[in-house]
Protein backbone atom coordinates (compact mmCIF):
# COMPACT_ATOMS: atom_id res chain seq x y z
CA UNK A 1 0.00 0.00 0.00
CA UNK A 2 1.57 3.43 -0.78
CA UNK A 3 1.82 5.71 2.27
CA UNK A 4 -0.69 8.50 0.52
CA UNK A 5 -3.62 5.56 0.59
CA UNK A 6 -2.58 4.95 3.97
CA UNK A 7 -2.64 8.40 5.24
CA UNK A 8 -6.30 8.61 3.45
CA UNK A 9 -7.53 5.84 5.30
CA UNK A 10 -6.21 6.54 8.53
CA UNK A 11 -8.57 10.23 8.14
CA UNK A 12 -11.18 8.38 7.18
CA UNK A 13 -11.11 5.79 9.77
CA UNK A 14 -10.22 8.86 12.41
CA UNK A 15 -13.52 10.19 11.00
CA UNK A 16 -15.39 7.83 11.18
CA UNK A 17 -14.45 7.21 14.94
CA UNK A 18 -15.04 10.77 15.69
CA UNK A 19 -18.66 10.72 14.00
CA UNK A 20 -20.11 7.27 15.59
CA UNK A 21 -18.78 8.71 18.84
CA UNK A 22 -20.51 11.63 18.53
CA UNK A 23 -24.06 9.78 18.48
CA UNK A 24 -26.05 9.22 21.31
CA UNK A 25 -25.83 5.79 23.03
CA UNK A 26 -29.86 5.53 22.13
CA UNK A 27 -29.06 6.17 18.70
CA UNK A 28 -26.24 3.72 18.45
CA UNK A 29 -28.17 1.19 20.05
CA UNK A 30 -31.03 2.02 17.58
CA UNK A 31 -28.46 0.81 14.46
CA UNK A 32 -27.04 -2.34 16.69
CA UNK A 33 -23.72 -0.65 17.47
CA UNK A 34 -22.31 -0.57 21.46
CA UNK A 35 -19.76 2.18 22.24
CA UNK A 36 -16.53 -0.34 22.75
CA UNK A 37 -17.45 -1.71 19.20
CA UNK A 38 -17.02 2.02 17.70
CA UNK A 39 -13.06 1.26 16.60
CA UNK A 40 -13.81 -2.56 15.65
CA UNK A 41 -16.28 -1.38 13.08
CA UNK A 42 -14.17 1.62 11.65
CA UNK A 43 -10.73 -0.62 11.45
CA UNK A 44 -12.72 -3.27 9.61
CA UNK A 45 -14.01 -0.64 6.87
CA UNK A 46 -10.65 0.48 5.69
CA UNK A 47 -8.70 -3.25 5.87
Amino acid sequence: MNPIRIAKNWISYRRTVSELGNLSNQTLSDIGISRYEIRNIANRSFR
